[in-house]
């Protein structure tokens, strides 16, 4: 409210940050004064002796201490903006340094986890040198300090970057509910508040840039309070959780990229000093990414029963069970023990492979395999790295490698494990998938999990690939397996559906035909569309299942339909795959006479994209339906050569194309759909226009000449009593 009280002027600007800071100090300070003297905090177990006491004493000296830094802070802040220019930089150093030391102090006091070793403290400020100098790039191309020297600019902006990423540090790592951490980032947000008001002019010329420092000020010091407050009544060590990384790496960076456009838009290209603090950055990402790969003290070994140990310290060390059957669990055992004995959480990266052989070999040949892809791992790994024979399901190797090593690590797997195999007198090919989960705080099995599931998409991606993990992935992965799991024995469990979308003769609006489109309902997950069943389908081999459904239900509608004396046609989409089968055209016929169907009532389509990989088959495919007097239709037309090209050698009656030849909805020039009519008219072609969403579409495609329309704007897709009902607006319907 001051803030907002400053800004439009019922409040003089200083007046703001001076009740602001007074008033944030109070509350903040009221609190910690009742922890300070013992009113808020528990009392210690008198049985526990003197050490028990002296632990529960710890709390109400940082306390007491924390108490006097925020009102210090706030006394600090009701003076910097209204002290003259004369007694400003004695009352700053004066209030930053006071404050700074009783911060210190306070935090010093609290109870909290032990230090962690060297390394790991190296590695998190590397962690955190990039992300400070994307914000010390902010604050020196921000801030309004025009008038400071360059020097001092230049310091107060570094200072500022810093206790800003502090902040984020300890608000997003693994203890980020804990009060120490609460404490830290209260506190850094405490003195950059102070450091923003001493580096502002002096006097009135302060106004409102002043009231930047008012929110971090006020927040910082009631954290602090919050802050001792938990650490008083909780364990310091009982509160982890995994670390949010993705506010350190991108909330800096999306700062500094909308500073620099700021500055471009203002006129102004960022000076010599502003480019240095840019790269800065690089050199603590490379340290980085060193001290991630190399040197590191492999992790506690696996029980001597299922590792082998390394003849050579430049060898790594590989848990490798018997092959001929207990080498799966052996091997996940010791990988489990090996990722549960990690002592420095974040470090490193799992990485998951799956062979995936092309062909079924035999036991000994799969065991031979195994044996060799574990021995190729070893060869391309560190002397750090971990492989552990994982048989049964591929192989695993944790490394502590940064991100950059680990996934450079993935593709040397790859290369290395796609090559034939001569095992048993015989060459065997492998396809592997190699997935990729960081190793941040969580237990071993959940990071397992992870990586397994990194490599479950790299595997539906194609294979021949490195894939990492993230939450994202795993719900993508979670509803692919949920679809696995339901969709075998939907058919006859019911759950299938067909809704039915009218095509439209676009010079009178009447309706000529529908096409039946895909659904499942599901009871468990809902209704789900064809984008995302049809490839869980084909996976599983159900498209012949699903395909036979869907012409067998169709056809049934359609007869019920012309019994009714409507003349239209149904157009049934189907896979290549459906239509290259052999007893295709003859099952169509045997249900067309079964339900008695017009031949010429049938409109068969085929996606045009997938009819390249076998278009001699598709051909002959679509001239014997042609034959039998059924019509055919090229879905999802491309106008591109080779699409021209092979639009000349299919035999269809009706070419169906989308928004990409029709045009945006707001686009009243079609020069693509010109191009296709005219190219459908040479062919003696019925050109249909999908996916019609306005009327500017609408008039746009029958301009260009195409007879027939579909879209939202022209009727939507709709159970078949709904469909039914839409057709009796119409006196007559005809093919």
């Amino acid at each position: 409210m001051l803030v907002v009280l400053g800004v439009t002027g019922p409040v003089p600007a200083l007046a703001a940050v001076a009740l602001a800071g007074a008033a944030g100090s109070t509350l903040a300070g009221v609190r910690l004064s009742r922890l300070a003297v013992g009113v808020d905090a528990p009392a210690a177990d008198p049985a526990g002796g003197r050490l028990a006491r002296r632990r529960a004493a710890r709390p109400r000296r940082a306390a007491a201490l924390l108490h006097a830094a925020v009102v210090t802070a706030g006394l600090t802040a009701a003076v910097l903006p209204v002290a003259s220019a004369g007694y400003r930089p004695a009352a700053a150093l004066a209030g930053l340094a006071g404050t700074t030391a009783l911060l210190g102090g306070g935090l010093v006091s609290l109870p909290r986890r032990p230090r962690p070793s060297v390394r790991s403290r190296l590695r998190h400020l590397l962690d955190g040198a990039a992300p400070s100098a994307g914000l010390v790039l902010v604050a020196w191309l921000l801030l309004p300090y025009a008038d400071v020297p360059a020097p001092v600019r230049l310091v107060v902006a570094v200072v500022l970057g810093v206790l800003a990423v502090d902040v984020l540090t300890a608000l997003t790592g693994s203890r980020r509910g804990s009060g120490f951490a609460r404490c830290r980032a209260g506190a850094a947000l405490t003195l950059l508040a102070l450091v923003l008001l001493a580096a502002l002019p002096a006097g009135p010329d302060a106004g409102r840039p002043a009231l930047l420092a008012v929110p971090p000020l006020v927040t910082g010091v009631l954290l602090v309070a919050a802050g001792v407050r938990r650490v008083a009544r909780t364990d310091a060590a009982a509160d982890r959780s995994t670390p949010w990384i993705w506010p350190r790496a991108v909330l800096p960076a999306v700062a500094a990229l909308l500073a620099v456009v700021h500055q471009l838009q203002a006129g102004l290209l960022p000076d010599r000093t502003a480019v240095l603090i840019a790269l800065s950055a690089l050199p603590a990402l490379v340290a980085r990414e060193l001290l991630g790969g190399a040197g590191h003290p492999a992790p506690e070994a696996a029980p001597a029963a299922t590792a082998a140990p390394a003849p050579a310290a430049a060898v790594p060390t590989v848990a490798v069970g018997a092959f001929a059957g207990n080498g799966g669990p052996a091997g996940r055992f010791a990988l489990l023990r090996a990722l549960g004995a990690r002592t420095e959480p974040a470090s490193g990266a799992l990485l998951v492979v799956d062979l995936h052989l092309t062909e079924l070999p035999g036991p000994v040949a799969r065991d031979d395999v195994a044996a060799e892809a574990v021995h190729r791992a070893r060869a391309v790994a560190t002397a750090d790295d971990e492989v552990f024979d994982l048989t049964g399901s591929g192989l695993a190797v944790l490394t502590r490698a940064g991100p950059v090593l680990a996934y450079a690590l993935g593709t040397r797997l790859l290369a290395e494990l796609a090559r034939p195999y001569e095992v048993a007198g015989a060459v065997l090919r492998s396809r592997p998938s190699v997935g990729l989960a960081e190793l941040v705080t969580g237990r071993p099995e959940d990071l397992l999990r992870q990586a397994d599931l990194a490599r479950r998409r790299a595997a539906q991606l194609g294979r021949d690939r490195v894939e990492w993990y993230d939450a994202y992935l795993e719900e993508q992965l979670v509803r692919r397996l949920d679809l696995e799991r339901e969709l075998p024995g939907a058919v006859a469990r019911g759950e299938l559906d067909l809704v039915y979308q009218p095509v439209l003769g676009l010079a009178d609006r009447s309706p000529v035909g529908t096409e039946a489109l895909l659904r499942w309902r599901s009871p468990v997950l809902g209704t789900v569309f064809p984008t995302e069943l049809l490839p869980v389908a084909e996976d599983l081999d159900m498209m012949g299942e699903l395909g036979a459904w869907v012409l067998d239900r169709a056809c049934r509608q359609l007869a019920g339909w012309s019994a009714g004396g409507r003349r239209l046609w149904m157009a049934v989409n189907v896979t290549t795959r459906e239509l290259t089968s052999p007893d295709f055209v003859p099952r169509t016929a045997a249900v067309l006479e079964a339900y008695g169907v017009g031949p010429d009532q049938l409109v068969v389509e085929v996606a045009e994209p997938r009819v390249a990989a076998d278009l001699s088959t598709v051909t002959a495919r679509l001239a014997g339906l042609r034959s039998m007097g059924i019509r055919t239709a090229l879905d999802d037309f491309r106008v591109e050569q080779a699409s021209l090209t092979q639009l000349r050698r299919l035999p269809i009656d009706l070419l169906k194309v989308g928004p990409e030849a029709v045009g945006a909805a707001g686009d009243r020039h079609h020069p693509l759909l010109d191009v296709v009519v005219a190219v459908a008219d040479r062919l003696g072609l019925e050109v249909v226009a999908e996916e019609l969403e306005s009327a500017h579409q609408v008039e746009g495609a029958l301009r260009a000449g195409c007879r027939y329309g579909q879209g939202f704007e022209l009727a939507r897709p709709a159970t078949a009593e709904r469909v039914e009902a839409f057709f009796e607006e119409f006196p007559s319907t005809s093919r």
